[in-house]
């Protein structure tokens, strides 16, 4: 069955139908990750947006549902040039298609994604509609969709704890703002007991849980829409207590210091994206996903410090502040999928919580 991506210029790709029936407009998004397409799926950071897989064979491997980085498909569509049929994994529980359909997730194969990448990098990010025909959606109803709290959709609705593997040694509230599951095995196997905690969860909510750390997660959209979450932050960040942000959690503690942030063209998403670390000079390869930046002349030297900046545009990629054991990154040193090069960031962030609590 044919089925046609329609983007918001008036561009159209002809395909073939994969997933589940019926149509959908989000934001069209590409990452260039060659594998890791199940984590792709199920990042929540992904909420609303459709995702182009650049590498051109995907599904080879099947579904391995422990693998999953949420307990469901976040992606509003997929888009790919060909997928495998039959695949083959030890692990393999069910193939792409079926898990797509079963998901409710509609998808689209059998296209120029190599066209329609260089398309989205040429003019930017974009909204496209997935449909059954090029002319179910007109221009302006493409134009008009917008991502609308996707935070809200994402974000646990209550606390929930996330066991230490071994002996807990620290307690540390975490910030769901659509957090990857596998930030919290990372600080789980380091000792941690999680508290995962609402987006818009208080001050005084946090204070309750008397952490050694606090833990700001990746998650979907632009950040200053998190206005109770940046606001919850300005009094948190004087507390003294260590704070790690990631992704979106670094954009929002950056908000809360007074740094801006912005749109960028066309986002960085994939697992081969070098950072700089300006304090040593070595470039570390990094998996990312993001559509906004911390403008880095907008950073107040006087406060914090330029940790990382991205190979490729110079854009920010991490902060550190100067008068409190507090640091965030922009890329996912958790991974999942993609290299594991800047795990120790969480060894740092095991290291602050461990002087601090030397201090009492």
């Amino acid at each position: 069955m044919k089925r046609y991506l329609v983007l918001e210029n008036g561009n159209v790709y002809e395909g073939e139908a994969m997933g589940a029936e019926g149509s959908v407009i989000s934001e069209i998004v590409f990452t260039t990750a060659m594998t890791a397409y199940l984590e792709t799926l199920t990042d929540p950071s992904y909420k609303g947006q459709a995702v182009v897989q650049t590498f051109p064979l995907i599904g080879n491997y099947g579904i391995i549902t422990p693998d999953m980085e949420s307990d469901k498909v976040n992606v509003s569509g997929y888009i790919v040039r060909e997928v495998c049929d039959l695949p083959s994994n030890f692990r393999c529980e069910t193939d792409l298609d079926s898990f797509l359909k079963e998901q409710g997730i509609p998808g689209i194969k059998g296209i120029d994604t190599r066209a329609l990448t260089k398309c989205l990098r040429e003019s930017g990010t974009m909204n496209g509609a997935i449909c059954s025909s090029p002319d179910e959606f007109s221009l302006d109803e493409i134009k008009a969709y917008k991502i609308v709290n996707p935070v809200e959709e994402v974000t646990t609705k209550e606390e929930q704890i996330v066991p230490a593997k071994d002996e807990a040694k620290f307690k540390v509230a975490m910030f769901d703002f659509g957090i990857k599951s596998n930030i919290s095995r990372e600080l789980a196997k380091r000792g941690c007991e999680v508290h995962l905690l609402p987006a818009d969860a208080s001050a005084s909510q946090v204070k309750e849980i008397n952490p050694d750390g606090i833990f700001l997660s990746n998650g979907p959209g632009d950040p200053e829409d998190n206005v109770k979450a940046i606001e919850t932050m300005k009094e948190i960040k004087d507390w003294g207590t260590p704070i790690m942000g990631i992704c979106l959690g670094h954009q929002i503690l950056a908000l809360a210091h007074g740094f801006k942030t912005s749109k960028l063209k066309y986002g960085h998403r994939g697992a081969n994206h070098p950072v700089k670390n300006l304090e040593t000079g070595r470039v570390y390869i990094t998996s990312q996903n993001h559509g906004y930046q911390v403008l880095s002349d907008s950073i107040d030297t006087s406060v914090a410090k330029e940790y990382f900046v991205n190979v490729n545009d110079g854009t920010n990629e991490g902060i550190k502040y100067l008068d409190k054991p507090a640091y965030s990154v922009q890329f996912h040193p958790e991974a999942c999928g993609g290299p594991k090069d800047t795990e120790f960031l969480f060894d740092m962030f095991i290291k602050m919580m461990e002087d601090k609590k030397g201090e009492n």
